[in-house]
């Protein structure tokens, strides 16, 4: 079985909160790795890897000897997980790392798995042999389907094919059940389970009508699905099996709006709590996620994770420093995420009389922050004239904030432009907006409805186009409208 490795293998764990967090212990204690590819040629340059997440990490590099042998050892104890040996090419094959970490094994390039022998890892010898089972049965499978392929208008023969297919996925699932019976505590074990799918009833919740209740069946596989993952194993978090069913869990089984995605990551959390390196990684994927996530609002499941996790008592892998960036940051987001109400802005118009952006009492409101020397405020502001130029009759109106204080230009480019909305600017540096409304970048775009409240952000005009014109009832949509009118000018 030849497989590829991702070339993040060849990359050092950037994060230092993940690396390997190897024990402590005397030199006769330590890991001892001998490897022996047949194949191999000398001075081969060979790897030691992890899975973590959804990557794998390098550990260790050495090179083969005159016998294609490599040893990787040091005076520490490995976390438990799968491991990788890696050899040239990228092509590695597999092995269990636990208690036992003083092992031999032998093998070849013609094929890892069926020429495997192990020596001193009973974990090892028991996950080849189920390896080189599975090889076996899915090869007898194939056969049979290929079979299946030809006898599938004999509808006798189908039969027969389908029910030995049925006898032989059920060998493969019983003897799966049969290691996790004997073996409850080893990893593969905890392997074989968290792979496992929900068990669903055998028969589906039915509507009034007897038609499924696709509702109903949704709400039993996500209620179930942890049934089968121990969440307290940190072992799990260097094997490829449990970030798949957290990634899932998150983004696939959780409708992407911060509401659901908060109850999830704490239900999910809370499971983990026992580890703390479990709890540590999904802490720090679940904030990293939305803090830097392309979807508008979401950016609140990251400030729900930084009020609640990242504090002293809880982040214990977070330095001062760290905890205090993350909380700025989730401080500065919370004031403007979707829903809450946008401060209060007075600042001077182009005439130096004092506006208020809740002296607005139009339904809808567009706060628009840029700046005349910026090149795709050029663009964009004028776009925005354009659509206020079609809404101000329906109840729009623009509050458009001087991003910077160069006074002549800001006046000079609103002649042009004849922008005939509010203009104000804080040519005194007495506001603190650019920090308040997070501003990194011009232009930027928010729209509030009548009571100020935010309904979208850091948007670009076609999507305030069209969320104006779902809400108003007429058409503006930005986009196609220069689209018309290149292709008349076309012509």
């Amino acid at each position: 079985m030849h497989k590829r490795i991702l070339l993040s293998v060849f990359i050092l764990f950037a994060c230092s909160s993940f690396k390997a967090s190897a024990q402590k212990t005397t030199a006769s204690k330590g890991f001892h790795i001998k490897v022996t590819v047949k194949g191999v040629p000398k001075d081969s340059l060979c790897h030691l890897a992890y899975y973590f997440g959804d990557k794998q990490y390098l550990i260790d590099s050495a090179k083969a000897d005159a016998n294609s042998t490599v040893i990787f050892k040091a005076d520490t104890l490995l976390p438990g997980g799968i491991y990788l040996f890696v050899v040239p090419g990228k092509r590695y094959f597999e092995l269990v790392m636990d208690k036992e970490q003083r092992f031999e094994m032998v093998t070849d390039t013609i094929d890892y798995v069926n020429h495997m022998v192990v020596t001193g890892s009973k974990d090892n010898i028991v996950f080849y042999d189920y390896l080189k089972f599975i090889g076996k049965k899915a090869k007898e499978m194939e056969a049979l389907r290929q079979e299946f392929e030809m006898k599938k208008d004999n509808p006798a023969e189908k039969e027969r094919i389908q029910k030995q297919m049925e006898m032989l996925n059920n060998e493969v699932i019983q003897n799966k059940k049969d290691y996790i019976e004997n073996n409850p505590d080893a990893l593969m074990s905890k392997v074989f389970l968290t792979s496992k799918d929900v068990d669903m009833p055998e028969e589906k919740p039915k509507k009034p009508d007897g038609s499924v209740d696709s509702a109903a069946v949704y709400y039993y596989y996500k209620e179930h699905f942890f049934d089968n993952i121990d969440m307290t194993d940190a072992r799990l978090l260097r094997t490829p099996v449990l970030f798949p069913k957290i990634e899932q869990w998150i983004k696939k089984l959780t409708i992407q709006i911060p509401d659901s995605v908060n109850a999830a990551a704490d239900k999910i959390i809370s499971l983990a709590k026992p580890s703390p390196d479990v709890f540590k990684f999904l802490v720090w994927w679940i904030t990293n996620q939305y803090e830097t996530s392309n979807i508008m609002g979401m950016d609140a499941v990251f400030v729900h994770m930084a009020k609640n996790y990242y504090t002293k008592s809880q982040a214990f892998w977070a330095d001062s420093t760290t905890l205090y960036k993350i909380n700025e940051r989730a401080s500065i987001l919370d004031p403007i995420l979707i829903g809450k109400k946008m401060r209060s802005m007075v600042l001077k118009d182009t005439a130096g009389v004092y506006r208020s952006l809740y002296d607005i009492k139009k339904p809808f409101t567009v706060l628009l922050v840029w700046d005349p020397d910026c090149g795709h405020c050029k663009t964009t502001v004028p776009k925005v004239k354009t659509l206020y130029d079609k809404s101000k009759a329906h109840g729009v109106e623009v509050y458009a904030l001087n991003n910077e204080a160069e006074r002549d230009k800001w006046l000079k480019f609103i002649k042009e432009h004849n922008l005939n909305w509010i203009n104000v600017a804080d040519m005194d540096f007495q506001n603190n907006f650019r920090y308040e409304l997070d501003i990194k970048s011009t232009p930027q775009i928010f729209l509030l409805d009548e009571n100020k409240t935010i309904i979208a952000k850091k948007i670009d005009v076609e999507t305030l186009s069209e969320i104006l014109e779902q809400k108003l009832g007429i058409p503006l949509k930005m986009e196609r409208d220069e689209k018309e009118k290149a292709h008349q000018e076309g012509h």
